[in-house]
Protein backbone atom coordinates (compact mmCIF):
# COMPACT_ATOMS: atom_id res chain seq x y z
CA UNK A 1 0.00 0.00 0.00
CA UNK A 2 1.20 3.71 -0.94
CA UNK A 3 -0.24 5.01 2.62
CA UNK A 4 -1.11 3.28 5.94
CA UNK A 5 -4.20 5.71 5.68
CA UNK A 6 -5.89 8.07 3.52
CA UNK A 7 -7.72 11.01 5.33
CA UNK A 8 -9.83 13.20 2.94
CA UNK A 9 -10.62 16.82 4.07
CA UNK A 10 -8.63 18.80 6.09
CA UNK A 11 -11.12 20.58 8.14
CA UNK A 12 -11.13 20.13 11.80
CA UNK A 13 -12.16 16.55 11.56
CA UNK A 14 -9.71 15.37 8.95
CA UNK A 15 -7.38 17.43 11.10
CA UNK A 16 -7.70 15.79 14.47
CA UNK A 17 -7.81 12.79 12.96
CA UNK A 18 -4.54 13.54 11.50
CA UNK A 19 -3.07 14.75 14.79
CA UNK A 20 -4.32 11.70 16.66
CA UNK A 21 -2.76 9.20 14.36
CA UNK A 22 0.29 11.32 14.36
CA UNK A 23 0.27 10.72 18.27
CA UNK A 24 -0.54 7.65 18.56
CA UNK A 25 2.86 6.64 15.97
CA UNK A 26 1.31 6.45 13.14
CA UNK A 27 3.31 6.12 9.81
CA UNK A 28 2.58 6.95 6.15
CA UNK A 29 -0.75 8.97 6.15
CA UNK A 30 -1.05 11.26 3.90
CA UNK A 31 -4.13 13.82 4.69
CA UNK A 32 -5.87 15.54 1.16
CA UNK A 33 -7.63 18.74 0.61
CA UNK A 34 -9.49 19.86 -2.33
CA UNK A 35 -9.25 23.73 -1.60
CA UNK A 36 -5.92 25.91 -1.11
CA UNK A 37 -3.05 25.54 1.13
CA UNK A 38 -3.95 27.55 4.75
CA UNK A 39 -1.02 30.27 3.60
CA UNK A 40 -2.81 30.98 0.17
CA UNK A 41 -6.60 31.24 1.78
CA UNK A 42 -8.02 34.52 0.83
CA UNK A 43 -10.91 35.27 3.27
CA UNK A 44 -12.31 37.83 0.90
CA UNK A 45 -13.35 35.23 -1.78
CA UNK A 46 -16.80 33.85 -0.60
CA UNK A 47 -15.49 30.51 -2.38
CA UNK A 48 -12.92 29.99 -0.13
CA UNK A 49 -14.59 30.22 3.41
CA UNK A 50 -15.77 26.60 3.13
CA UNK A 51 -13.02 25.03 1.26
CA UNK A 52 -9.65 24.91 1.68
CA UNK A 53 -6.74 23.73 4.95
CA UNK A 54 -8.91 24.54 7.69
CA UNK A 55 -12.33 23.32 6.40
CA UNK A 56 -15.23 25.90 7.31
CA UNK A 57 -13.83 26.55 10.71
CA UNK A 58 -10.92 28.37 9.47
CA UNK A 59 -13.39 31.42 8.73
CA UNK A 60 -16.20 30.70 11.21
CA UNK A 61 -16.25 33.09 14.57
CA UNK A 62 -14.45 30.25 15.98
CA UNK A 63 -17.12 28.66 18.84
CA UNK A 64 -15.99 25.24 20.34
CA UNK A 65 -19.32 24.30 22.25
CA UNK A 66 -18.53 21.51 25.45
CA UNK A 67 -21.88 20.57 24.60
CA UNK A 68 -23.50 16.95 24.30
CA UNK A 69 -26.56 18.55 23.32
CA UNK A 70 -25.63 20.82 20.27
CA UNK A 71 -23.07 20.61 17.72
CA UNK A 72 -24.47 16.89 16.44
CA UNK A 73 -24.86 13.46 17.53
CA UNK A 74 -21.81 11.89 18.81
CA UNK A 75 -24.09 10.81 21.75
CA UNK A 76 -25.34 8.20 19.58
CA UNK A 77 -21.92 6.12 19.42
CA UNK A 78 -21.03 6.76 23.23
CA UNK A 79 -22.12 7.32 26.67
CA UNK A 80 -22.90 11.14 27.45
CA UNK A 81 -20.32 11.27 30.19
CA UNK A 82 -17.50 9.30 27.38
CA UNK A 83 -18.46 12.20 25.08
CA UNK A 84 -18.27 15.01 27.46
CA UNK A 85 -15.00 13.88 29.04
CA UNK A 86 -13.66 13.46 24.53
CA UNK A 87 -15.21 17.29 23.84
CA UNK A 88 -13.18 18.23 27.39
CA UNK A 89 -10.23 16.27 26.15
CA UNK A 90 -10.59 17.96 22.42
CA UNK A 91 -11.36 21.15 24.08
CA UNK A 92 -7.76 21.15 26.05
CA UNK A 93 -6.02 20.23 22.53
CA UNK A 94 -7.09 24.03 20.87
CA UNK A 95 -5.98 25.13 23.97
CA UNK A 96 -3.04 24.36 23.84
CA UNK A 97 -2.87 25.67 20.21
CA UNK A 98 -3.69 29.08 21.39
CA UNK A 99 -7.08 29.01 21.77
CA UNK A 100 -8.34 32.48 24.40
CA UNK A 101 -8.99 30.99 28.20
CA UNK A 102 -11.96 32.38 29.34
CA UNK A 103 -15.02 29.87 28.35
CA UNK A 104 -18.66 31.42 28.58
CA UNK A 105 -21.60 30.29 29.90
CA UNK A 106 -20.56 28.58 33.30
CA UNK A 107 -23.51 28.42 35.67
CA UNK A 108 -23.89 31.63 37.30
CA UNK A 109 -27.98 32.60 38.89
CA UNK A 110 -27.64 35.37 36.14
CA UNK A 111 -28.05 32.08 33.68
CA UNK A 112 -30.35 30.29 35.85
CA UNK A 113 -32.57 33.39 35.64
CA UNK A 114 -32.03 33.86 31.73
CA UNK A 115 -33.35 30.42 31.50
CA UNK A 116 -36.22 31.22 33.48
CA UNK A 117 -36.95 34.11 31.62
CA UNK A 118 -36.88 32.11 28.07
CA UNK A 119 -39.55 29.79 29.25
CA UNK A 120 -41.67 32.06 29.94
CA UNK A 121 -41.14 33.58 26.83
CA UNK A 122 -42.22 30.35 25.25
CA UNK A 123 -38.47 29.52 24.28
CA UNK A 124 -36.31 26.61 25.70
CA UNK A 125 -32.15 27.93 26.16
CA UNK A 126 -29.93 24.94 26.14
CA UNK A 127 -26.91 25.58 28.72
CA UNK A 128 -23.31 25.29 27.13
CA UNK A 129 -20.37 26.06 27.97
CA UNK A 130 -18.54 28.07 24.88
CA UNK A 131 -14.83 28.67 24.37
CA UNK A 132 -14.67 32.23 21.78
CA UNK A 133 -11.76 31.95 19.46
CA UNK A 134 -12.63 34.48 17.15
CA UNK A 135 -12.88 34.56 13.35
CA UNK A 136 -9.34 36.67 13.50
CA UNK A 137 -8.03 34.53 15.97
CA UNK A 138 -8.95 30.96 14.39
CA UNK A 139 -6.20 31.42 11.29
CA UNK A 140 -3.16 31.76 13.93
CA UNK A 141 -4.25 28.50 15.97
CA UNK A 142 -4.99 26.52 12.72
CA UNK A 143 -1.60 27.25 11.56
CA UNK A 144 -0.53 25.82 14.57
CA UNK A 145 -2.11 22.95 14.09
CA UNK A 146 -0.81 22.38 10.56
CA UNK A 147 2.82 23.08 12.29
CA UNK A 148 1.90 20.00 14.13
CA UNK A 149 1.36 18.23 11.61
CA UNK A 150 4.68 18.92 9.30
CA UNK A 151 6.77 16.34 8.56
CA UNK A 152 4.75 13.86 10.31
CA UNK A 153 1.65 13.67 7.72
CA UNK A 154 1.90 14.48 4.33
CA UNK A 155 -0.62 17.01 2.69
CA UNK A 156 -1.66 17.19 -0.50
CA UNK A 157 -4.03 20.76 -1.32
CA UNK A 158 -5.51 21.55 -4.46
CA UNK A 159 -6.61 17.87 -5.07
CA UNK A 160 -10.04 16.56 -4.91
CA UNK A 161 -10.58 13.19 -4.38
CA UNK A 162 -12.53 11.57 -7.12
CA UNK A 163 -13.53 8.33 -6.33
CA UNK A 164 -13.19 5.54 -3.72
CA UNK A 165 -11.69 2.08 -4.66
CA UNK A 166 -12.61 -0.78 -2.94
CA UNK A 167 -12.00 -4.26 -3.44
CA UNK A 168 -14.04 -7.75 -1.92
CA UNK A 169 -16.02 -5.16 0.84
CA UNK A 170 -12.86 -3.09 2.06
CA UNK A 171 -11.82 0.04 1.11
CA UNK A 172 -8.26 -0.02 -1.13
CA UNK A 173 -7.86 3.61 -2.35
CA UNK A 174 -9.16 6.78 -4.01
CA UNK A 175 -9.06 8.12 -7.54
CA UNK A 176 -7.23 11.53 -7.18
CA UNK A 177 -8.11 14.58 -9.39
CA UNK A 178 -3.90 14.80 -10.39
CA UNK A 179 -4.19 11.80 -12.33
CA UNK A 180 -3.34 9.66 -9.15
CA UNK A 181 -4.81 6.40 -8.32
CA UNK A 182 -3.31 6.34 -4.38
CA UNK A 183 -3.87 2.56 -2.08
CA UNK A 184 -4.10 2.80 1.72
CA UNK A 185 -5.30 -0.07 4.42
CA UNK A 186 -7.66 2.77 5.39
CA UNK A 187 -8.89 5.63 4.19
CA UNK A 188 -11.05 8.76 6.72
CA UNK A 189 -13.82 10.35 4.68
CA UNK A 190 -14.06 14.32 6.11
CA UNK A 191 -15.34 16.13 3.33
CA UNK A 192 -17.04 18.72 5.73
CA UNK A 193 -20.04 20.84 4.26
CA UNK A 194 -18.51 21.64 0.86
CA UNK A 195 -18.29 17.95 0.19
CA UNK A 196 -21.87 17.04 1.22
CA UNK A 197 -22.83 16.57 -2.28
CA UNK A 198 -19.34 14.27 -3.11
CA UNK A 199 -20.16 12.00 0.05
CA UNK A 200 -23.66 11.04 -1.13
CA UNK A 201 -22.29 10.21 -4.32
CA UNK A 202 -20.13 7.90 -2.87
CA UNK A 203 -22.62 6.51 -0.34
CA UNK A 204 -24.74 6.04 -3.34
CA UNK A 205 -22.16 4.15 -5.13
CA UNK A 206 -20.91 1.97 -3.03
CA UNK A 207 -24.55 0.93 -1.70
CA UNK A 208 -23.84 2.03 1.65
CA UNK A 209 -27.06 2.52 3.82
CA UNK A 210 -27.84 6.02 4.64
CA UNK A 211 -31.25 8.40 6.04
CA UNK A 212 -31.87 11.84 5.04
CA UNK A 213 -31.60 14.61 7.83
CA UNK A 214 -33.26 17.66 8.76
CA UNK A 215 -32.32 20.56 6.37
CA UNK A 216 -31.94 24.04 8.15
CA UNK A 217 -33.84 27.08 6.25
CA UNK A 218 -33.28 30.55 7.42
CA UNK A 219 -32.73 34.29 7.52
CA UNK A 220 -29.16 36.24 9.72
CA UNK A 221 -30.92 38.71 12.16
CA UNK A 222 -29.11 41.76 12.36
CA UNK A 223 -29.98 44.65 14.68
CA UNK A 224 -27.75 47.00 17.20
CA UNK A 225 -25.56 45.24 20.59
CA UNK A 226 -27.56 46.65 23.44
CA UNK A 227 -30.56 44.37 21.84
CA UNK A 228 -28.84 41.52 22.93
CA UNK A 229 -26.08 42.47 25.52
CA UNK A 230 -27.46 41.12 28.59
CA UNK A 231 -27.93 38.02 26.75
CA UNK A 232 -24.25 37.87 25.01
CA UNK A 233 -22.70 38.95 28.26
CA UNK A 234 -24.21 36.48 30.43
CA UNK A 235 -23.81 33.31 27.35
CA UNK A 236 -22.06 34.51 24.46
CA UNK A 237 -24.44 32.43 22.34
CA UNK A 238 -27.61 31.50 23.35
CA UNK A 239 -28.83 27.99 22.07
CA UNK A 240 -32.68 29.24 21.95
CA UNK A 241 -35.26 26.57 20.88
CA UNK A 242 -39.16 27.24 19.63
CA UNK A 243 -41.35 25.14 18.31
CA UNK A 244 -44.09 27.25 16.31
CA UNK A 245 -47.31 27.53 17.33
CA UNK A 246 -48.78 27.54 13.26
CA UNK A 247 -46.87 24.32 12.21
CA UNK A 248 -44.99 22.88 15.04
CA UNK A 249 -41.90 23.21 12.85
CA UNK A 250 -38.58 23.70 15.27
CA UNK A 251 -36.83 27.18 14.91
CA UNK A 252 -33.82 27.53 16.50
CA UNK A 253 -31.18 30.57 16.74
CA UNK A 254 -27.93 29.71 15.38
CA UNK A 255 -23.92 31.15 15.57
CA UNK A 256 -24.76 34.34 17.77
CA UNK A 257 -22.47 36.75 16.98
CA UNK A 258 -21.76 39.81 19.49
CA UNK A 259 -20.57 43.38 17.75
CA UNK A 260 -19.85 40.94 14.58
CA UNK A 261 -20.36 41.06 11.34
CA UNK A 262 -22.88 39.95 8.45
CA UNK A 263 -20.95 38.07 5.78
CA UNK A 264 -21.55 35.84 2.63
CA UNK A 265 -20.24 31.86 1.69
CA UNK A 266 -20.44 30.43 -1.64
CA UNK A 267 -20.65 26.87 -1.92
CA UNK A 268 -20.93 25.32 -6.36
CA UNK A 269 -21.77 28.56 -7.16
CA UNK A 270 -24.45 29.43 -4.44
CA UNK A 271 -24.25 32.65 -2.31
CA UNK A 272 -25.47 32.45 1.37
CA UNK A 273 -25.09 34.38 4.43
CA UNK A 274 -23.31 33.57 7.62
CA UNK A 275 -22.07 35.73 10.42
CA UNK A 276 -18.45 36.26 12.25
CA UNK A 277 -17.39 37.79 15.51
CA UNK A 278 -13.93 39.02 16.01
CA UNK A 279 -11.23 39.06 19.25
CA UNK A 280 -9.89 42.40 18.32
CA UNK A 281 -12.56 44.16 15.84
CA UNK A 282 -15.75 45.31 16.61
CA UNK A 283 -19.15 46.45 15.62
CA UNK A 284 -21.86 47.93 16.90
CA UNK A 285 -24.21 45.26 15.62
CA UNK A 286 -24.93 42.09 17.06
CA UNK A 287 -25.84 38.98 14.20
CA UNK A 288 -27.36 35.80 14.60
CA UNK A 289 -29.33 32.75 12.55
CA UNK A 290 -32.93 31.72 13.03
CA UNK A 291 -33.16 28.55 11.00
CA UNK A 292 -36.29 26.41 10.83
CA UNK A 293 -35.85 22.48 10.59
CA UNK A 294 -37.58 20.50 8.49
CA UNK A 295 -37.80 16.75 7.98
CA UNK A 296 -38.69 14.97 4.57
CA UNK A 297 -39.90 11.27 4.26
CA UNK A 298 -40.25 9.27 1.17
CA UNK A 299 -39.89 9.44 -1.64
CA UNK A 300 -37.62 12.41 -1.33
CA UNK A 301 -34.42 11.61 -0.12
CA UNK A 302 -32.05 15.01 -0.81
CA UNK A 303 -32.35 17.89 1.37
CA UNK A 304 -29.30 19.36 0.34
CA UNK A 305 -30.96 19.97 -3.24
CA UNK A 306 -33.99 21.50 -1.16
CA UNK A 307 -31.51 24.44 0.35
CA UNK A 308 -29.97 24.77 -2.72
CA UNK A 309 -33.31 25.70 -4.55
CA UNK A 310 -34.65 27.99 -1.79
CA UNK A 311 -30.78 30.02 -1.88
CA UNK A 312 -31.05 29.89 -5.83
CA UNK A 313 -34.30 31.97 -5.77
CA UNK A 314 -32.73 34.08 -3.44
CA UNK A 315 -29.64 34.59 -5.38
CA UNK A 316 -31.88 34.93 -8.97
CA UNK A 317 -34.15 37.82 -7.12
CA UNK A 318 -31.46 39.51 -5.40
CA UNK A 319 -28.10 38.64 -7.47
CA UNK A 320 -26.81 37.37 -4.08
CA UNK A 321 -27.91 37.96 -0.45
CA UNK A 322 -31.37 40.03 0.08
CA UNK A 323 -31.36 42.68 3.03
CA UNK A 324 -34.67 43.19 4.32
CA UNK A 325 -36.05 45.26 7.13
CA UNK A 326 -38.29 43.48 8.82
CA UNK A 327 -40.91 46.47 9.45
CA UNK A 328 -41.22 46.19 5.71
CA UNK A 329 -41.87 42.51 6.04
CA UNK A 330 -44.65 42.63 7.84
CA UNK A 331 -45.96 45.57 6.15
CA UNK A 332 -45.79 43.57 2.75
CA UNK A 333 -43.52 45.52 1.20
CA UNK A 334 -40.13 45.44 -0.40
CA UNK A 335 -37.17 47.39 1.25
CA UNK A 336 -35.27 49.74 -0.67
CA UNK A 337 -32.23 51.31 0.19
CA UNK A 338 -33.59 54.47 1.08
CA UNK A 339 -35.58 53.03 4.04
CA UNK A 340 -32.40 50.85 4.74
CA UNK A 341 -30.73 53.81 5.02
CA UNK A 342 -33.21 55.68 7.45
CA UNK A 343 -32.98 52.33 9.94
CA UNK A 344 -31.31 52.64 13.09
CA UNK A 345 -29.61 49.33 12.18
CA UNK A 346 -26.49 49.92 9.77
CA UNK A 347 -26.10 46.57 7.83
CA UNK A 348 -22.70 45.25 7.72
CA UNK A 349 -23.10 43.82 4.49
CA UNK A 350 -23.39 47.03 2.30
CA UNK A 351 -23.18 44.27 -1.06
CA UNK A 352 -26.28 42.69 0.03
CA UNK A 353 -29.38 44.11 -2.59
CA UNK A 354 -32.62 45.48 -0.75
CA UNK A 355 -35.52 43.15 -1.52
CA UNK A 356 -38.64 41.11 -0.46
CA UNK A 357 -37.90 38.17 1.37
CA UNK A 358 -41.77 36.50 0.86
CA UNK A 359 -40.83 36.01 -2.93
CA UNK A 360 -37.89 33.08 -1.46
CA UNK A 361 -39.43 31.54 1.28
CA UNK A 362 -41.93 28.68 1.40
CA UNK A 363 -45.10 30.68 3.79
CA UNK A 364 -44.44 27.46 6.96
CA UNK A 365 -40.98 28.74 6.80
CA UNK A 366 -41.56 32.79 7.08
CA UNK A 367 -44.94 32.35 9.63
CA UNK A 368 -42.23 30.04 11.58
CA UNK A 369 -39.83 32.58 11.84
CA UNK A 370 -41.57 35.61 12.16
CA UNK A 371 -43.05 33.92 15.01
CA UNK A 372 -39.96 33.32 16.35
CA UNK A 373 -38.94 36.51 16.34
CA UNK A 374 -42.05 37.58 18.41
CA UNK A 375 -40.99 35.06 21.26
CA UNK A 376 -37.27 36.63 21.52
CA UNK A 377 -38.89 39.93 21.63
CA UNK A 378 -40.69 38.69 25.16
CA UNK A 379 -37.27 37.54 25.78
CA UNK A 380 -35.47 40.69 24.43
CA UNK A 381 -36.97 44.10 23.97
CA UNK A 382 -36.26 45.25 20.91
CA UNK A 383 -35.83 42.23 18.57
CA UNK A 384 -39.09 42.69 16.68
CA UNK A 385 -37.93 46.56 15.63
CA UNK A 386 -39.39 47.07 12.63
CA UNK A 387 -35.41 48.72 11.94
CA UNK A 388 -34.19 44.79 12.31
CA UNK A 389 -32.54 43.26 9.20
CA UNK A 390 -33.19 40.25 8.23
CA UNK A 391 -30.98 38.66 5.49
CA UNK A 392 -31.57 35.58 3.58
CA UNK A 393 -30.75 32.78 2.72
CA UNK A 394 -28.87 31.41 5.24
CA UNK A 395 -29.11 27.33 4.89
CA UNK A 396 -26.95 24.56 6.70
CA UNK A 397 -26.39 21.62 3.79
CA UNK A 398 -26.27 18.59 6.02
CA UNK A 399 -25.53 15.07 4.54
CA UNK A 400 -27.39 12.43 4.46
CA UNK A 401 -26.73 10.00 8.04
CA UNK A 402 -24.56 7.23 6.91
CA UNK A 403 -24.98 4.22 9.09
CA UNK A 404 -21.88 3.73 11.03
CA UNK A 405 -20.26 2.06 13.77
CA UNK A 406 -19.65 2.72 17.34
CA UNK A 407 -15.92 3.77 15.98
CA UNK A 408 -17.63 5.63 12.81
CA UNK A 409 -16.34 2.67 10.29
CA UNK A 410 -18.86 2.65 7.15
CA UNK A 411 -20.14 -1.11 6.09
CA UNK A 412 -17.05 -0.82 3.61
CA UNK A 413 -14.28 -2.23 6.07
CA UNK A 414 -11.73 0.11 6.66
CA UNK A 415 -13.44 3.14 5.68
CA UNK A 416 -14.40 5.67 8.35
CA UNK A 417 -16.95 8.84 7.85
CA UNK A 418 -16.55 11.46 10.40
CA UNK A 419 -17.55 15.06 10.80
CA UNK A 420 -19.98 16.93 8.85
CA UNK A 421 -19.44 15.20 5.70
CA UNK A 422 -21.00 11.98 7.24
CA UNK A 423 -23.84 13.97 8.93
CA UNK A 424 -23.07 13.60 12.26
CA UNK A 425 -21.39 16.78 13.35
CA UNK A 426 -22.49 20.16 12.91
CA UNK A 427 -19.79 22.50 14.99
CA UNK A 428 -16.19 22.76 15.39
CA UNK A 429 -15.69 20.75 18.74
CA UNK A 430 -17.64 17.85 17.97
CA UNK A 431 -16.59 17.62 14.29
CA UNK A 432 -12.89 17.22 16.02
CA UNK A 433 -13.93 14.64 18.52
CA UNK A 434 -15.22 12.39 15.89
CA UNK A 435 -11.90 12.61 14.13
CA UNK A 436 -10.08 11.90 17.33
CA UNK A 437 -12.67 8.88 18.03
CA UNK A 438 -11.73 7.18 14.05
CA UNK A 439 -7.99 7.93 14.62
CA UNK A 440 -7.91 5.78 17.84
CA UNK A 441 -10.03 2.79 16.33
CA UNK A 442 -8.02 2.46 13.37
CA UNK A 443 -4.50 3.47 15.19
CA UNK A 444 -6.07 0.29 17.50
CA UNK A 445 -5.89 -1.86 14.79
CA UNK A 446 -2.79 -1.35 13.08
CA UNK A 447 -0.87 -1.52 16.87
CA UNK A 448 -2.81 -4.33 18.07
CA UNK A 449 -3.96 -2.36 21.16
Amino acid sequence: MDYEVIIIGGGPAGIFAALTLADLGVKRVLLVEQGKDLPQRDHQNPEERLCGWGGAGAYSDGKLTISTEVGGVLTEFMEEKDLLQLLEVTDGIYADHGAPDRVFGEYTPQLEDLADRARLADLELIPDRIRHMGTDNCLSILGRFRESLAGRVDMATETTAQDLITEGGSIRGVKLSDGRTVSANFIVAAPGRSGARWMKEQADQLKLTTRATSVDIGVRVELPAPVLKEITDTTYESKLIYYSKTFDEKVRTFCMNPYGEVVTEENAGIITVNGHSYARKKSDNTNFAILVSSAFTEPFDDPIAYGRSVAQLANLLGGGVIVQRLGDLLAGRRSTAKRIARGLTRPTLPEATPGDLSFVFPYRHLLSIIEMLQALEKLAPGTCSRHTLLYGVEVKFYSNRIELSRDLETQVRNLFAIGDGAGITRGLLQASASGIIAARAIAGRITGN
